[in-house]
């Protein structure tokens, strides 16, 4: 493909933990996920950390042919349990075509895994440090037309830092049905009861005073504990595809799905809570044809949702909620038409082209209007152009053009401020891309490396008052050149005999010299600053081994580079190594399957902070991670 994408399977993120998905999204080239306590993530692709305080911004996230990112611009990505992941796939880039809005990429996770031939039930229960407690079952029976799937997780800790508990319960069932030769039907329904309790940032004294601290109390406000911190997110999602082969080369999709959340959120400030209802719709038409000198394949479709988001802001009185401060609902609606052409000529010149028109409004009206007040945002026409050209049965060169669109989530234009700004514009992103790809004929070797020039105009960037309340605005916008690789080498070939059976080499890093472009705040002038929260290097290397007796042996080095922690790059977060480890028994009986593992994470017990807070409030930046922890498990199937 002429994309810069990465496929992460089933196998590779068995080698992690099995409670997080940090390490393994971190395994990836261009990828940086934070958890700045257990349950509480925030996902960037090459540097889209500016607009997340928490959670997920300007990256569109599909759950198979579902988007699980809604109209206003939320994905609650954390509501996903590691156990029901089956593949993820990361599209790096403004990926502004098929996908719709977004400047940041694509991320695409395969929550089923492929179907069998029989039946099969496992479950599987881990421990670990910090209270750490997880569990899940799988079930999966196939009928004479169809697979049923029922999965089930729960996952609890209780942090490494005060106020830092978590707790998980998720539920999956997933049906294909193809109840005739050219048609099916796929059914997916989850739903997630998730909890977790925010510590809040420390200032450096404090962290050096005790980093295990939660957010103590200060002159103006009372603490994180006292004021028990914390959010719940009850999740319920659903959608239903059909697939329809018309003829032989033409097929149609079609979804439906929707979601509701039940969000509270009691803080140092305010209680907010949230509820929100989520529908929409996707179809497409699929195009294929095949000669002895071409392949083409032609998509044509449509993506609409809408969001409504009903949010109120409560005095927090020691947890439990007090007078009303603030009553908002917000309608946000989007939607796009896509089209997009892949051509193969004679299997080495490769062509892609995409166009998109993307439309966004939302309408907003607080406890004192009697009648909605609508913004509108002109259309957005997007396109994209990629090439990729077999040079010989080594090498592959590819290059892209492309350009995004991001408009402000309803967690943006509604902060925790509770000020509706009807200011905030889109974000706009154009992004140039070369890379080189080889792979030997043994597939003992092979690298990927790829240059970018992305620039980002229109960045929303977050704030915070001196009451520790966000607010975005506009800045004048980034530059940002790049480079990512990823290498592997298959060191010795899988053999039955020797004390080492196998040893698989893995490493990627990044270089990034992004910077702030025309970038002003209050007089001060940023521009040419370093991109806040964005590491100039980082890169790991991992290695695997097979030895007797069905052991495996896995150990992963992580290496980041300091980070600029506000936008005037006067504080950053130190440099830090981590390293994990991983050994596992695996030994398939007749119809039995047992796995035994054991791992250590932060080997080195490094002090750093995975998850720091930009341009907080206070200089409260720094967030704690666990040191030197430990877990064990095993997994049975039938």
């Amino acid at each position: 493909m002429p994309s810069s994408e990465h496929l992460v399977g089933r196998n590779t993120i068995d080698k992690f933990n099995p409670y997080s998905m940090v390490a393994v999204m971190n395994s990836i080239p261009g990828v940086r996920m934070e958890e700045r306590s257990p349950g509480s993530y925030r996902l960037s692709i090459r540097g889209s950390l500016l607009r997340s305080p928490f959670g997920v911004r300007n990256i569109k996230i599909y759950i198979g042919e579902f988007p699980f990112t809604d109209a206003g611009g939320n994905t609650y990505l954390n509501s996903l349990d590691l156990s029901n992941i089956h593949s993820v796939r990361v599209l790096k880039g403004p990926e502004s075509s098929i996908f719709g809005a977004n400047t940041g990429g694509v991320v695409i996770i395969d929550p089923v895994p492929k179907s069998s031939d029989s039946s099969r039930a496992s479950v599987g229960l881990s421990t670990g440090s910090f209270g750490l407690r997880q569990m899940d079952i799988w079930y999966t029976k196939r009928f004479k037309t169809s697979v049923l799937t029922i999965n089930q997780a729960y996952q609890k800790s209780n942090g490494y830092r005060e106020n830092s508990a978590m707790k998980r319960q998720y539920m999956q069932v997933s049906e294909l049905w193809n109840y005739r030769p050219d048609k099916s039907l796929h059914v997916l329904v989850l739903f997630s009861d998730l909890y977790y309790q925010t510590p809040g940032g420390l200032t450096q004294v404090q962290w050096n005073e005790n980093r295990r601290q939660a957010r103590p109390a200060s002159n103006s406000f009372p603490g994180a504990i006292v004021q028990k911190a914390a959010v719940y997110n009850n999740t319920v999602f659903a959608g239903i595809t059909h697939n329809f082969f018309l003829k032989k080369q033409v097929k149609h999709t079609f979804s439906v799905f929707g979601s509701s959340t039940d969000f509270k959120n009691p803080f140092i400030t305010n209680y907010e809570q949230r509820k929100e209802q989520n529908i929409g719709m996707r179809t497409y038409f699929e195009l294929k044809q095949n000669n002895k000198v071409y392949t083409l394949r032609f998509n044509l479709g449509a993506e609409a949702q809408q969001t409504n988001s009903l949010i109120k802001n409560y005095g927090n009185r020691l947890g439990v909620r007090d007078t009303l401060q603030a009553s908002d609902r917000l309608i946000a609606q989007q939607g796009f038409l896509f089209s997009r052409l892949l051509l193969d000529i004679h299997r080495r010149l490769l062509i892609e082209t995409s166009l998109s028109y993307n439309v966004f409004n939302y309408r907003f009206m607080n406890k004192h209007a009697v009648d909605f007040t609508r913004i509108r945002f002109n259309p957005q026409l997007m396109p994209r152009l990629a090439v990729s050209y077999t040079i010989n049965s080594l090498f592959s060169w590819r290059a892209s053009a492309g350009s995004g669109y991001s408009s402000p989530t309803l967690s943006e234009v509604r902060a925790s401020n509770n000020i509706i700004n009807t200011s905030l514009q889109a974000e706009k992103a154009r992004n140039l891309e070369t890379g080189i790809r080889f792979r030997h004929k043994s597939g003992r070797y092979a690298f990927d490396f790829c240059a970018f020039y992305y620039q980002l105009h229109q960045a929303i960037v977050r704030r915070t008052d001196s009451g520790g309340n966000e607010f975005f605005l506009n800045t004048g916008g980034t530059k940002q050149p790049g480079f990512e690789g990823q290498a592997e080498w298959q060191i010795l070939r899988p053999r039955k005999t020797g004390w080492l059976r196998s040893l698989d080499l893995k490493a990627n890093f990044n270089y990034y010299q992004f910077r702030f472009k025309n970038y002003s705040v209050n007089g001060f002038d940023f521009s040419r600053n370093p991109l806040t929260g964005v590491p100039d290097y980082s890169g790991s290397v991992n290695l695997t081994a097979s030895l007797p007796y069905h052991l495996s042996f896995f150990i992963q080095y992580y290496d980041v580079n300091k980070i600029p922690l506000n936008d005037a790059n006067t504080v950053h977060s130190k440099a830090y190594h981590l390293l994990q480890i991983k050994m596992q028994w695996k030994k398939q009986f007749s119809r039995i399957s047992i796995v035994v593992f054991a791992g250590i994470d932060n080997l080195f017990n490094e002090n750093y902070s995975l998850g720091n807070d930009l341009n907080a409030a206070g200089g409260r930046y720094f967030n704690a991670a666990a040191p030197r922890n430990y877990y064990g498990g095993f997994k049975v199937g039938l």
